[in-house]
């Protein structure tokens, strides 16, 4: 096995045993509870030649989509929701410079504020109040301690020199909101990602897992910016990160 193979397999290892350490923990604000909208029955990526374009997609018990958080009103302890597909993708692929984490793909409700304001989601001319809609990023996850999830998305300080895609949120983190369309019908949830977006990666592995994020704008030395407190499902079981992408 290659170095960088078993260095990804490091990762992955690492990362399955802090997410699975979460499953049934307490959630950080009571605000959401585990609903059959967020427990999984399966997932897809299929690259579709004909349009050069990827469709992830997760299926729930119940509504994909149908439970969202409720404002706190204010960014510290902001709650956000999400259905995320972590890849093996590299984080030169969707737009960063090269760092190390797991490059995930996630789907995000969150009232409290907008990080998406080049897109309208909502389809109102704001484009800066539809933090409430599904709507996509991408984001690198590491491990971090600090929280009960164990997870959270990189962040850097102001001063490093850093690349982010021009469409990432004025945010100290790696997280970029690309503005892909999100659909939701039933009980599933569907992203179109051209394929020119992520260097036509069209063989990579990828899991689903369901969370509930927070916010934290105090001191970073206790708790991240993003952190993850609760794992409501993984597909796999064991996030080991086994599906490929299926050629249509």
């Amino acid at each position: 096995m290659k170095n960088k193979e078993k260095t990804l397999k490091i990762k992955l290892i690492l990362f399955a045993a802090l997410v699975l350490t979460t499953l049934g923990a307490a959630q950080a604000n009571g605000q959401i509870a585990k609903t059959p909208d967020l427990i999984l029955t399966g997932a897809s990526v299929t690259y579709l030649k004909d349009l050069d374009a990827l469709v992830f997609e997760q299926r729930v018990q119940g509504t994909a989509g149908g439970t969202k958080p409720k404002a706190v009103g204010k960014l510290d302890g902001a709650p956000v929701l999400g259905y995320v597909f972590p890849t093996t993708l590299k984080s030169n692929d969707v737009g960063f410079g090269a760092t190390d984490g797991i490059v995930a793909l996630a789907v995000t409700s969150h009232p409290d504020f907008d990080d998406s304001p080049l897109w309208d989601e909502n389809n109102d001319g704001v484009y800066d109040n539809d933090g409430l809609v599904y709507h996509t990023h991408w984001v690198v996850l590491v491990e971090d301690k600090r929280v009960p999830g164990g997870l959270s998305v990189k962040e850097f300080h102001k001063t490093d020199a850093v690349v982010v895609p021009p469409t990432a949120p004025k945010m100290p983190m790696f997280m970029d909101s690309p503005g892909y369309g999100v659909t939701t019908s039933g009980n599933t949830l569907k992203v179109i990602v051209p394929a020119q977006r992520i260097n036509r990666k069209t063989d990579f592995k990828f899991d689903a897992v369901t969370a509930y994020m927070e916010v934290f704008t105090g001191d970073h030395h206790t708790k991240p910016m993003l952190g993850v407190y609760e794992v409501y499902s993984v597909l796999s079981k064991k996030l080991t990160l086994p599906y490929s992408v299926r050629i249509k």
